[in-house]
């Protein structure tokens, strides 16, 4: 049986990492995607070096394993002066990661609009960036909803990966109660339930908006 009060008498810290995971997963999944589309439109921009620099980030970060990325933001950047608190680091390292992989699924996105689309904004009189802006983005975006989504979902359980450098996310505090309690099997099962608190209900989100797009098409 699972000692329930592993849960009650550690209810502070786990609600914290809990916070902390929150935190770091809605602040990675804005900035990644924000960067994730700059780099999407490098992907296609029609422009070589904008080209060559998407194409460099995307295939450098996505064969680099994340642990290393953040490890990289915590220990390696102090060595040319640059500091970041643990959650800081996990958070930017996490961001940077996922942006390469969203930025491929934006890229699909993008490429799946009609020609057609680009070429009538142009001819309208909108700049290459304004089209980009206001007419293919939104549409790329709509078409890549489920892939996005489960994009994001991967993004809040790789935010564990704080708990290696001492981040306050949800998997820190649960190594921090194994340790004092001496107890392992019941402390990760709480904390798996946490994390199923978080991915559940967006998994059931993503697919009743991913409904909704499809019928108002």
């Amino acid at each position: 049986m699972i000692d329930i009060s592993i849960l009650s008498d550690h209810w502070g810290q786990f609600l914290e990492g809990f916070a902390n995971t929150i935190k770091a997963s809605v602040l990675a999944l804005i900035g990644s995607f924000l960067l994730g589309a700059v780099f999407a439109v490098f992907r296609i921009a029609p422009v070589k070096v904008l080209n060559a620099v998407g194409a460099v980030y995307v295939e450098f970060i996505r064969n680099i394993p994340l642990i290393v990325i953040v490890f990289f933001m915590f220990v390696g950047l102090p060595a040319i002066g640059i500091l970041l608190d643990p959650f800081t680091a996990g958070t930017v390292g996490l961001t940077i990661y996922t942006a390469a992989f969203i930025a491929e699924t934006i890229r699909a996105g993008i490429q799946s609009v009609p020609k057609g689309q680009m070429e009538a904004g142009r001819s309208a009189g909108f700049g290459y960036v304004q089209v980009m802006r206001y007419i293919i983005l939104p549409q790329a975006v709509k078409i890549v909803i489920p892939p996005l989504g489960n994009q994001f979902l991967n993004l809040i359980k790789n935010s564990s990966v704080l708990g290696v450098i001492a981040g306050l996310d949800l998997m820190y505090y649960g190594d921090l109660i194994s340790a004092s309690t001496f107890v392992t099997f019941d402390v990760y099962i709480f904390v798996a339930l946490f994390y199923l608190a978080l991915t559940i209900p967006l998994g059931f989100g993503l697919r009743y908006l991913e409904r909704r797009m499809a019928r108002a098409r």
